[in-house]
């Protein structure tokens, strides 16, 4: 795939109630790297094998939840184009100026059916990952915690899962992996899209409750690291929401939990690679467990019914 138009989730903004409490959480427990904290108090975070400055920026707030979610794309005229592409779309854009965001270049936001607020930006300073670019090692030392390698993608939940499927599709170019059909077996009633070749960038959820996310998903190199991340989240006593298991769904390996304010985060393993000529799975409403935790093919109501 000739990787030309939006290349991945780059960042992404999230509330918490207890911002200290979450810094802590998040380097030394879920194990990020922070790198940096600006005049508004947000605090920046990256992943061990990401290379641009940040992926991964939090806020205190009253209520927890995500702000905006950012996807990087090629370059400048990529950025311009997708932006003269969603306007003829009928989508408002605004443009976010250079150095709002640390080390973060211009970023073009929108709002999509479902409530959410996206963003799209072209530049973010690269600090490498800690390698270097000659000769460089095949490990990171001192890794803290779960140490997850890269933000993965998010689940989202909103009510016009259709419009938001179709600008996704038609305006930035990801493609149709894998859905899951409504009790009337006509129904899209959650949708697993990719920009890439991943088994899915982002995915949507019909749900009343507009603007939520479900979770934000971090991705591991193993199914043993899947398990060390038990290990660890048992040791802390981190709330854990489901697994370790696997999906019928990309076939990946994973565990739910939350962060110390409610926020759902998933570690993440393994999926298939798509490529665009490949047929969508198609997931029907009397196999719901077994396409979400293949497993056990049960549901909590937890998993069900909380999102922020």
């Amino acid at each position: 795939m000739t990787m030309s138009g939006v290349l991945r989730p780059g960042h992404c903004q999230l509330r918490v109630l207890d911002l200290e409490e979450s810094v802590n959480f998040y380097t030394n427990v879920f194990g990020l790297v922070e790198t940096g904290r600006d005049d508004t108090g947000r605090v920046y975070f990256k992943c061990h094998d990401e290379r641009d400055h940040n992926s991964f920026i939090i806020r205190e707030s009253d209520r927890a939840g995500m702000d905006f979610y950012g996807f990087k794309v090629r370059d400048k005229a990529t950025l311009d184009r997708l932006e003269s592409d969603l306007r003829a779309y009928g989508v408002s854009t605004e443009r976010i100026p250079a150095g709002e965001m640390l080390e973060t270049g211009e970023r073009v936001r929108f709002e999509i059916p479902t409530g959410h607020i996206m963003e799209l930006y072209a530049e973010k300073t690269a600090i490498g990952d800690g390698l270097g670019y000659v000769n460089p090692d095949v490990f990171i030392e001192n890794r803290k915690g779960i140490s997850p390698i890269r933000l993965d993608h998010w689940q989202i939940h909103g009510a016009d899962l259709d419009g938001s499927r179709d600008l996704f599709i038609n305006v930035l170019g990801f493609s149709l992996v894998e859905k899951i059909l409504g009790e009337d077996g006509k129904t899209d009633m959650a949708v697993w899209l990719t920009c890439s070749t991943k088994a899915h960038d982002i995915a949507f959820v019909r749900d009343q409750r507009n603007n939520t996310v479900h979770h934000a998903s971090f991705l591991l190199e193993t199914w043993e690291k899947v398990l060390h991340a038990a290990d660890i989240m048992g040791k802390y006593r981190v709330s854990i929401d489901n697994g370790p298991l696997r999906h019928g769904i990309t076939r990946g390996t994973t565990i739910y939990s939350f962060d110390p304010s409610g926020n759902r985060l998933e570690t993440f393993c393994g999926g298939y690679d798509f490529y665009p000529d490949m047929q969508p799975y198609t997931w029907t409403w009397d196999e719901l467990g077994s396409a979400i935790f293949y497993h056990t093919r049960a549901l909590n109501e937890r998993f069900l019914t909380v999102v922020t």
